[in-house]
């Protein structure tokens, strides 16, 4: 599936949803936004695109919750589909912000960060944890995350790679040297990874728009499925090899 291209109006706007546990998806299709009640006040992981952050908003309304209870904003890495509507919910929550130590200077174009993080770090608020992992080649600062949740009793690991886009490590298109072999060196630290749930950077990962509609309509939870995460790390691999392939014989 792609990207729907218009960005106008409700272009993109998809219907809010709990997707396990206290982990919500409050995003639009074109770029995934997630939200994590910790009981302590709210975690939002990206923020999509400028012109589409009134959705955002709108679905964390929809869902019962107030976006002035954000606490920290993550960014998992500084391109602006993902980070453009940083500053401006940032201004309204009064959120912490927080990026790959990496990004940190190239984010600047649309924030700057409260806080860098790097491979190991922890954020702790309410009932969750999240650890982070550097893992860079789509940006030279990507970060991914693991957590826990709960859901029925039973206790989940979320996951999400954080920068998966195959866009700039294709020639003249290289944020940085060296971005290919660490994309493969990203790929191959996160199958070490067991991941029950994964949370997607983009909806046509994991089919969020599919699977929530399965979710909110038959309560049958598709986003549970410990083979989804290593399935996607082989289509990224795979994805790259193939560029450099086509590359090769051009």
């Amino acid at each position: 599936m792609f990207p729907r291209k218009k960005l106008n109006g409700y272009e993109g706007e998809m219907r809010p949803f709990k997707m396990i546990g206290n982990l919500y998806y409050v995003g639009t299709y074109q770029a995934c936004s997630h939200l994590i009640d910790t009981g302590d006040g709210l975690i939002l992981i990206d923020t999509g695109y400028a012109n589409t952050l009134y959705l955002v908003v709108h679905s964390i309304h929809t869902l019962g919750f107030n976006p002035k209870d954000i606490k920290y904003i993550i960014n998992t890495h500084w391109h602006w589909d993902h980070t453009a509507g940083t500053a401006e919910l940032a201004g309204l929550s009064g959120a912490k912000t927080i990026i790959g130590k990496d990004d940190f200077e190239a984010a600047k174009k649309y924030f700057t960060a409260d806080i860098t993080v790097k491979d190991g770090d922890v954020l702790s608020l309410g009932n969750t944890s999240i650890r982070f992992v550097e893992t860079p080649g789509h940006t030279k600062g990507t970060i991914s995350m693991f957590f826990d949740v709960t859901d029925g009793g039973k206790t989940y690991r979320v996951g999400t790679f954080g920068g998966a886009g195959a866009n700039t490590l294709r020639k003249n298109t290289f944020e940085y040297e060296n971005a290919r072999s660490d994309y493969f060196n990203s790929i191959n630290r996160l199958r070490n990874e067991k991941v029950d749930v994964f949370m997607a950077n983009h909806t046509w990962n994991n089919d969020t728009e599919e699977k929530s509609k399965v979710l909110l309509e038959t309560g049958e939870n598709q986003f549970i499925d410990e083979a989804l995460f290593p399935k996607f790390l082989d289509f990224c691999e795979a994805r790259l090899k193939n560029i450099i392939e086509e590359e090769s014989n051009m």
